[in-house]
């Protein structure tokens, strides 16, 4: 088999990885010694839980974050132009999807080496399935401005397509954000639309509640202060 870029999964959290990855994946990384990453220190602590084969300083990491420069993904990717695999590694949930790492799988597509996903937890995927919303058409909107009148806005604009389109629209934020997301939504959306809020999937502290802008109106706020948390609603 032709030199392969892995896409290799990440916990979201604090999660047991037997619940979360098949040993197929182990099995896999066990054959890397090529890594792209966010950063180095949190992919070996990753893979030194995961148990791997080989000795840490036995690896290669290359950082790709907001500080690479466009050069230098090219220099990430001679490992499989000198036939080694390469593991493309999230820092939580799959590569790839919110997540820096198209620009690395659109260059492999380019030279035509076979790229090859790994199975593992997607938090837009496991929220999408928990929230009891439109799963046929949804679209996922990443994070929304900072600014509050813009972010009204953005708000308005997307509850106008979720009730044309019948459309599930997901986001996220800054986990240190999150509460003041949550705010905005319950200020700016109609009554009747349902939102979902999930926070710390995959972890035992698991929290996946949907209810209609008005009933949450009447509830206390869940605690979502620094935890990862998806934001879903679907518009009536």
């Amino acid at each position: 088999m032709k030199p392969t870029l892995y896409l290799i999964p990440a916990p979201l959290g604090e999660s047991k990885y037997t619940t979360i990855f098949p040993s197929y994946n182990l099995d896999v990384i066990n054959q890397i010694e090529h890594f792209i990453v966010e950063n180095a220190r949190t992919a070996r602590r990753f893979l030194s839980k995961l148990g791997i084969d080989k000795k840490l300083t036995e690896l290669h990491f290359y950082e790709l974050n907001k500080h690479t420069q466009p050069e230098q993904i090219a220099g990430f990717l001679a490992p499989l132009q000198q036939g080694h695999d390469l593991g493309l590694l999230s820092e939580a949930g799959t590569p790839a999807v919110a997540d820096p790492g198209a620009e690395v799988v659109q260059r492999v597509h380019r030279i035509g080496f076979a790229i090859v996903p790994l199975v593992g937890p997607s938090s837009i995927l496991l929220a999408l399935m928990a929230s009891g919303l439109n799963g046929q058409s949804f679209a996922f909107n990443g994070y929304l401005p900072i600014e509050k009148n813009e972010r009204r806005q953005r708000i308005n604009f997307y509850e106008k397509r979720s009730r044309q389109e019948r459309q599930t629209q997901l986001f996220i934020e800054t986990p240190y954000r999150n509460t003041l997301l949550f705010t905005d939504l319950l200020q700016n959306c109609n009554g009747n639309t349902r939102l979902c809020v999930a926070t710390d999937l995959t972890m035992d502290s698991q929290r996946i509640q949907t209810f209609t802008i008005a009933e949450w109106q009447q509830k206390q706020k869940p605690e979502m202060h620094k935890r990862p948390t998806i934001f879903l609603f679907l518009a009536q």
